[in-house]
C-alpha cells in the first residue's frame, strides 16, 4: 500500500491531543509524551546527472515514555515521513531515477517499542525495537540524519561494575533501515540479522580504553557477513581558562564471518587530535578503510553521514579503500553553533586521489523546543565520482 499523508496527519493530530497531558503526566510521574516534528528542504547539484534534486519533507515522531515502576518501564513510538512541495528527488521508492538520490522516501513506520529493566544505577536491559548507538557510532548506529531513523531489533544490555569497567552485550536480530518499512524493495527496507556485538571499557588516565567485537551475520545478504574486532581509546582535557586538548585513536581488523565472502579481509585505523581554546575547537583527522583492490572496509550499519563529508560520497567504501585527511573547526556563540571541516580524500591501495570536500553548517537554537539548520557540503572529484554540490535548509520541534 502506497503511504499517504494520512499517517502525518494522524501523527499530527495524535500529538496535539496529548500535549496538554504531557504536563500533567511529568508531575504525576506517570509518563511522558514524546514528540518532535522536523522539516527539512535537501537540494543536490551532481554534474553525474542533468537534473537536480529538491526534496522538500517531513517527518514526525510520536511516542510515549512510560514512568518507572520496579525498574521497569517502556517505550512506543511510530514515524512518518511525507515530501510536502513536488517529488523532485530519487528517494529509492518513487522511480525518479533520473535525479539525483535523497534517501527520504515516504513512510509510516513503529520506529520504537521496547521495555527497559534497570533496578539499579549499574544495570541497564533493553529489549524490544529500539535506536543503537556504540561509542561515535562508526560501526553501529540509528542513523539520526536521514528522515526515517533507523533502529534495531534488539537486547541491550550494559553493567557497570563501580570501578571503571563497563560491560556491554547487544544482540541485533533484525535492522530496520533508513529506506522506510514501506520500501518496495524488501532487501533496502530491513536486514535480518544474527549478530552478537560485546564490548568492554575502563577508565584509564585522562579518557576511556574500548575493546569489542562484532560478530555480524546477515541473513538478507550473507555474503556481507563480517565480524570486527577493535580497540579505541578517546581521552580529553578540559582547561577553562586555557587550552585544553581531545584525542582518539582506534584500530579494527574485519574479516569474513558466518556465510561472508572470502575476500572480507581488510583492516581500519584512524587518529583525531584537537585543540580548545575560548570555546573554538580545532581537529585533525585521518582515518583509513583499508582496501585491497577487490575489498573495502564496511559499516553497513553505522551512522555514515557522520564520517568521510557529508556529501556522502564514500557510503559505500571502494575497493582500493579510502584515507580521509580532514581539519575542522566548530564553536558555540550563544545559541548559535558553526562548523567548518575540510576533507582530502585518497585510495588505500595505490596513489589514486579520489577528490576533495568543502563542509559547513550553522545551527540556531531559537529556545528549548526549536532549532534551525543551514548546512553546505561540496564536492570535488578527481578520479572518483563526480562533483557533487549539497545544501540543507532545515527546522526542527521537540516538544
Amino acid at each position: 500500500m502506497k503511504p499517504t499523508h494520512s499517517p502525518l496527519a494522524v501523527c499530527i493530530a495524535l500529538a496535539l491531543s496529548l500535549m496538554p497531558l504531557h504536563a500533567e503526566a511529568e508531575d504525576s510521574n506517570s509518563g511522558k509524551v514524546l514528540f518532535d516534528a522536523r522539516w527539512r528542504l535537501e537540494q543536490v547539484d551532481d554534474d553525474a546527472f542533468a537534473k537536480n534534486a529538491d526534496a522538500d519533507t517531513l517527518r514526525i515522531r510520536l511516542g510515549y515514555r512510560t514512568a518507572v515502576r520496579s525498574g521497569w518501564s517502556g517505550v512506543l513510538e511510530v514515524e512518518a515521513t511525507q515530501h510536502l512541495f513536488g517529488d523532485d528527488f530519487n528517494s529509492t521508492a518513487n522511480g525518479k531515477g533520473s535525479y539525483p538520490t535523497v534517501v527520504d522516501p515516504d513512510n509510516a513506520e513503529l520506529n520504537q517499542a521496547y521495555v527497559r529493566y534497570a533496578p539499579d544505577a549499574q544495570t541497564q536491559l533493553n529489549i524490544g525495537r529500539q535506536r543503537v548507538q556504540w561509542d561515535n557510532q562508526r560501526f553501529i548506529g540509528n542513523v539520526g540524519w536521514r528522515q526515517n531513523e533507523q533502529t534495531f531489533d534488539a537486547v541491550d544490555y550494559q553493567y557497570s561494575f563501580g570501578n571503571g569497567l563497563k560491560l556491554r552485550y547487544d544482540y541485533l536480530d533484525r535492522v530496520q533501515r533508513v529506506y522506510g518499512a514501506d520500501h518496495p524493495n524488501e532487501d533496502l527496507a530491513r536486514f535480518q540479522l544474527n549478530a552478537h556485538l560485546i564490548g568492554l571499557s575502563h577508565a584509564l588516565g585522562p579518557g576511556v580504553l574500548s575493546g569489542y567485537a562484532h560478530f555480524i551475520e546477515n541473513q538478507t545478504l550473507p555474503l556481507t557477513s563480517h565480524r570486527n574486532i577493535g580497540l579505541r581509546y578517546t581521552a580529553k582535557k578540559a582547561v577553562p581558562d586555557g587550552i585544553g586538548w581531545v584525542a582518539t585513536v582506534e584500530y579494527a581488523k574485519q574479516n569474513a564471518y558466518a556465510d561472508g565472502a572470502s575476500a572480507i579481509d581488510a583492516d581500519y585505523l584512524t587518529f583525531e587530535g584537537g585543540i580548545v581554546w575560548n570555546a573554538n575547537t580545532f581537529k585533525f583527522g585521518w582515518e583509513k578503510l583499508g582496501g585491497d583492490g577487490h575489498y573495502g572496509f564496511s559499516t553497513p550499519l553505522a551512522t555514515l553521514h557522520a564520517f568521510d563529508g557529508w556529501a556522502d560520497k564514500f557510503l559505500i567504501t571502494p575497493v582500493n579503500g579510502l584515507t580521509d585527511t580532514s581539519l575542522g573547526w566548530n564553536r558555540k556563540f550563544g545559541k548559535v553553533s558553526a562548523a567548518v571541516i575540510w576533507h582530502d580524500f585518497h585510495a588505500d591501495a595505490g596513489s589514486q586521489h579520489y577528490g576533495s570536500e568543502w563542509d559547513a553548517s550553522l545551527g540556531y537554537a531559537f529556545n528549548p523546543h526549536w532549532n534551525g539548520l543551514i548546512k553546505l557540503a561540496d564536492y570535488r572529484a578527481d578520479t572518483f565520482s563526480s562533483d557533487t554540490r549539497k545544501t540543507w535548509l532545515g527546522l526542527e520541534y521537540v516538544y
